[in-house]
Protein backbone atom coordinates (compact mmCIF):
# COMPACT_ATOMS: atom_id res chain seq x y z
CA UNK A 1 0.00 0.00 0.00
CA UNK A 2 1.89 3.76 -1.21
CA UNK A 3 0.77 6.09 1.42
CA UNK A 4 3.24 8.68 2.25
CA UNK A 5 2.63 8.68 6.32
CA UNK A 6 4.44 6.10 8.04
CA UNK A 7 1.95 5.93 10.65
CA UNK A 8 -1.09 4.84 8.17
CA UNK A 9 1.09 2.49 6.55
CA UNK A 10 2.01 1.18 10.14
CA UNK A 11 -1.51 1.15 10.53
CA UNK A 12 -3.15 -0.57 7.45
CA UNK A 13 -0.10 -3.58 8.32
CA UNK A 14 -1.98 -3.62 11.51
CA UNK A 15 -5.85 -4.21 10.41
CA UNK A 16 -4.06 -6.45 7.64
CA UNK A 17 -2.19 -8.56 10.08
CA UNK A 18 -5.10 -8.42 12.23
CA UNK A 19 -7.71 -9.78 9.78
CA UNK A 20 -5.41 -12.31 8.28
CA UNK A 21 -4.73 -13.92 11.32
CA UNK A 22 -8.12 -13.77 12.75
CA UNK A 23 -9.39 -15.93 9.77
CA UNK A 24 -6.81 -18.29 9.93
CA UNK A 25 -7.44 -18.60 13.28
CA UNK A 26 -10.94 -19.35 12.83
CA UNK A 27 -9.86 -21.89 10.37
CA UNK A 28 -7.41 -23.49 12.73
CA UNK A 29 -9.50 -23.20 15.97
CA UNK A 30 -12.66 -24.22 14.60
CA UNK A 31 -11.99 -28.26 14.33
CA UNK A 32 -8.86 -28.11 17.31
CA UNK A 33 -12.05 -26.53 19.41
CA UNK A 34 -14.65 -29.22 18.37
CA UNK A 35 -11.88 -32.26 19.31
CA UNK A 36 -11.21 -30.40 22.63
CA UNK A 37 -15.40 -30.32 23.65
CA UNK A 38 -15.61 -33.57 22.31
CA UNK A 39 -12.60 -35.68 22.82
CA UNK A 40 -11.79 -38.28 26.09
CA UNK A 41 -8.40 -38.70 24.75
CA UNK A 42 -5.98 -38.47 27.83
CA UNK A 43 -3.96 -36.10 25.42
CA UNK A 44 -6.73 -33.67 26.56
CA UNK A 45 -5.15 -31.81 29.38
CA UNK A 46 -1.88 -31.20 27.58
CA UNK A 47 -3.16 -29.94 24.23
CA UNK A 48 -5.46 -27.40 26.55
CA UNK A 49 -1.78 -26.39 28.09
CA UNK A 50 -0.15 -26.12 24.99
CA UNK A 51 -3.08 -23.74 23.41
CA UNK A 52 -3.36 -21.84 26.87
CA UNK A 53 0.51 -21.30 26.96
CA UNK A 54 1.15 -17.75 24.91
CA UNK A 55 -1.63 -16.27 27.75
CA UNK A 56 1.14 -17.04 30.51
CA UNK A 57 3.93 -17.26 28.60
CA UNK A 58 6.11 -13.84 28.17
CA UNK A 59 5.78 -12.74 24.27
CA UNK A 60 9.21 -12.27 24.07
CA UNK A 61 10.00 -15.69 24.88
CA UNK A 62 7.76 -17.25 22.37
CA UNK A 63 8.90 -14.87 19.72
CA UNK A 64 12.69 -15.84 20.61
CA UNK A 65 11.84 -19.37 20.18
CA UNK A 66 10.14 -18.53 16.89
CA UNK A 67 12.33 -16.40 15.46
CA UNK A 68 14.91 -19.41 16.08
CA UNK A 69 12.52 -21.79 14.21
CA UNK A 70 11.74 -19.51 11.06
CA UNK A 71 15.42 -18.40 10.89
CA UNK A 72 17.67 -19.28 7.86
CA UNK A 73 18.93 -21.62 10.44
CA UNK A 74 16.20 -23.04 12.48
CA UNK A 75 14.51 -26.09 11.40
CA UNK A 76 11.60 -24.55 9.37
CA UNK A 77 13.28 -22.06 8.13
CA UNK A 78 15.90 -23.72 6.49
CA UNK A 79 13.53 -26.45 4.94
CA UNK A 80 11.89 -23.28 3.48
CA UNK A 81 15.24 -22.05 1.81
CA UNK A 82 15.63 -25.92 0.71
CA UNK A 83 12.91 -26.03 -0.89
CA UNK A 84 13.34 -22.39 -2.62
CA UNK A 85 11.60 -20.20 -0.80
CA UNK A 86 12.74 -17.57 1.98
CA UNK A 87 12.69 -17.92 5.55
CA UNK A 88 10.06 -16.25 7.42
CA UNK A 89 12.26 -14.11 9.83
CA UNK A 90 11.73 -10.56 9.32
CA UNK A 91 8.85 -10.74 7.35
CA UNK A 92 4.95 -9.75 7.19
CA UNK A 93 4.39 -13.77 6.59
CA UNK A 94 6.56 -14.47 10.01
CA UNK A 95 4.45 -12.05 11.47
CA UNK A 96 1.07 -13.72 10.43
CA UNK A 97 2.58 -17.33 11.40
CA UNK A 98 3.96 -15.80 15.09
CA UNK A 99 0.19 -13.47 15.46
CA UNK A 100 -1.54 -16.89 15.06
CA UNK A 101 0.42 -18.94 17.45
CA UNK A 102 0.45 -15.78 20.31
CA UNK A 103 -3.47 -15.33 19.60
CA UNK A 104 -4.51 -19.02 19.69
CA UNK A 105 -6.25 -19.43 22.82
CA UNK A 106 -8.44 -15.76 22.27
CA UNK A 107 -9.86 -17.93 19.40
CA UNK A 108 -9.85 -21.80 20.75
CA UNK A 109 -11.57 -21.25 24.17
CA UNK A 110 -14.39 -19.50 22.97
CA UNK A 111 -15.29 -22.20 20.57
CA UNK A 112 -14.54 -24.87 22.98
CA UNK A 113 -16.92 -23.37 25.56
CA UNK A 114 -20.31 -22.78 22.43
CA UNK A 115 -18.95 -26.42 21.09
CA UNK A 116 -19.36 -27.76 24.83
CA UNK A 117 -22.31 -25.95 25.93
CA UNK A 118 -23.62 -27.03 22.86
CA UNK A 119 -23.39 -30.53 23.60
CA UNK A 120 -23.52 -33.82 21.25
CA UNK A 121 -27.54 -33.76 21.33
CA UNK A 122 -28.22 -31.77 18.45
CA UNK A 123 -25.61 -32.99 15.72
CA UNK A 124 -26.79 -36.35 16.72
CA UNK A 125 -30.07 -35.57 15.77
CA UNK A 126 -29.34 -33.92 12.53
CA UNK A 127 -27.78 -36.96 11.70
CA UNK A 128 -30.40 -39.09 12.14
CA UNK A 129 -32.07 -36.57 9.90
CA UNK A 130 -29.16 -37.27 6.90
CA UNK A 131 -27.18 -34.18 7.42
CA UNK A 132 -23.73 -34.65 7.28
CA UNK A 133 -20.59 -32.82 6.53
CA UNK A 134 -20.66 -29.41 5.76
CA UNK A 135 -24.84 -29.05 5.67
CA UNK A 136 -24.31 -30.29 9.56
CA UNK A 137 -21.90 -27.55 9.84
CA UNK A 138 -23.67 -25.03 8.45
CA UNK A 139 -27.26 -25.69 9.33
CA UNK A 140 -26.52 -26.83 12.80
CA UNK A 141 -22.95 -26.52 14.61
CA UNK A 142 -22.81 -23.06 13.37
CA UNK A 143 -25.86 -21.41 14.30
CA UNK A 144 -25.97 -22.66 17.73
CA UNK A 145 -22.61 -21.77 17.97
CA UNK A 146 -22.65 -18.11 16.59
CA UNK A 147 -21.89 -16.42 19.86
CA UNK A 148 -18.65 -18.26 20.38
CA UNK A 149 -18.21 -17.37 17.06
CA UNK A 150 -18.35 -14.02 17.23
CA UNK A 151 -16.57 -13.48 20.50
CA UNK A 152 -13.57 -15.68 19.04
CA UNK A 153 -13.17 -13.56 15.93
CA UNK A 154 -13.63 -10.10 17.84
CA UNK A 155 -10.93 -11.15 20.54
CA UNK A 156 -8.29 -12.53 18.09
CA UNK A 157 -8.89 -9.41 15.95
CA UNK A 158 -8.47 -6.97 18.91
CA UNK A 159 -5.45 -8.90 20.67
CA UNK A 160 -3.36 -8.69 17.42
CA UNK A 161 -3.99 -6.07 17.01
CA UNK A 162 -2.25 -5.17 20.55
CA UNK A 163 0.74 -7.33 20.05
CA UNK A 164 4.50 -6.19 20.48
CA UNK A 165 6.68 -8.57 22.04
CA UNK A 166 6.21 -11.22 19.56
CA UNK A 167 5.99 -9.28 16.45
CA UNK A 168 8.78 -7.41 17.21
CA UNK A 169 10.75 -10.53 17.96
CA UNK A 170 10.03 -11.96 14.82
CA UNK A 171 9.72 -9.30 12.43
CA UNK A 172 12.27 -6.63 13.70
CA UNK A 173 11.11 -2.78 12.71
CA UNK A 174 11.09 -2.58 9.32
CA UNK A 175 8.72 0.19 8.17
CA UNK A 176 6.29 -0.74 5.12
CA UNK A 177 7.08 -4.59 6.15
CA UNK A 178 6.75 -5.30 9.70
CA UNK A 179 6.20 -2.01 11.31
CA UNK A 180 2.49 -2.15 13.42
CA UNK A 181 1.71 -0.03 15.24
CA UNK A 182 2.60 -1.21 18.59
CA UNK A 183 6.13 -0.77 16.96
CA UNK A 184 5.10 2.75 15.68
CA UNK A 185 4.06 3.69 18.93
CA UNK A 186 7.46 2.91 20.76
CA UNK A 187 9.47 4.56 17.99
CA UNK A 188 7.48 7.84 18.54
CA UNK A 189 8.07 7.64 22.13
CA UNK A 190 11.83 7.05 22.22
CA UNK A 191 12.15 9.80 20.08
CA UNK A 192 10.32 12.22 22.52
CA UNK A 193 7.21 12.27 20.10
CA UNK A 194 4.65 12.12 22.56
CA UNK A 195 2.02 13.77 20.18
CA UNK A 196 2.05 10.92 17.70
CA UNK A 197 2.28 8.53 20.20
CA UNK A 198 -1.02 9.69 21.94
CA UNK A 199 -2.52 9.69 18.42
CA UNK A 200 -1.87 6.06 17.55
CA UNK A 201 -2.06 5.19 21.31
CA UNK A 202 -5.79 6.80 21.79
CA UNK A 203 -7.07 5.29 18.66
CA UNK A 204 -5.83 1.61 19.88
CA UNK A 205 -7.31 2.32 23.49
CA UNK A 206 -10.50 3.42 21.78
CA UNK A 207 -10.71 0.63 18.97
CA UNK A 208 -11.01 -1.94 21.70
CA UNK A 209 -12.58 -0.71 23.60
CA UNK A 210 -15.41 -0.35 21.18
CA UNK A 211 -14.30 -4.18 20.12
CA UNK A 212 -14.98 -5.13 24.03
CA UNK A 213 -18.57 -3.29 24.26
CA UNK A 214 -19.14 -5.38 21.16
CA UNK A 215 -18.44 -8.74 22.51
CA UNK A 216 -20.31 -8.32 26.16
CA UNK A 217 -23.17 -6.61 23.99
CA UNK A 218 -23.45 -9.99 22.14
CA UNK A 219 -23.05 -11.80 25.21
CA UNK A 220 -25.65 -9.90 26.97
CA UNK A 221 -28.24 -10.28 24.23
CA UNK A 222 -27.60 -13.72 23.56
CA UNK A 223 -28.01 -14.34 27.58
CA UNK A 224 -31.60 -12.14 27.34
CA UNK A 225 -32.88 -14.50 24.64
CA UNK A 226 -31.63 -17.70 25.76
CA UNK A 227 -34.63 -20.08 26.96
CA UNK A 228 -34.33 -20.52 30.47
Amino acid sequence: MNLANPDLVALWLTLKLAGISTLILLLLGTPLAWWLAHTRSRAKVAVEALVALPLVLPPTVLGFYLLISLGPQGPIGSTLESLGLSALSFSFAGLVVGSVIYSLPFVVQPLHYAFAEMGARPVEVARTLGAHGKDLFVSVVLPQSRRGYLTAAVLGFAHTLGEFGVVLMIGGNIPGETQVLSIAIYDHVAALEYGQAHWLSGGLLLLSFCLLIFVYSINRRFDLVKPR
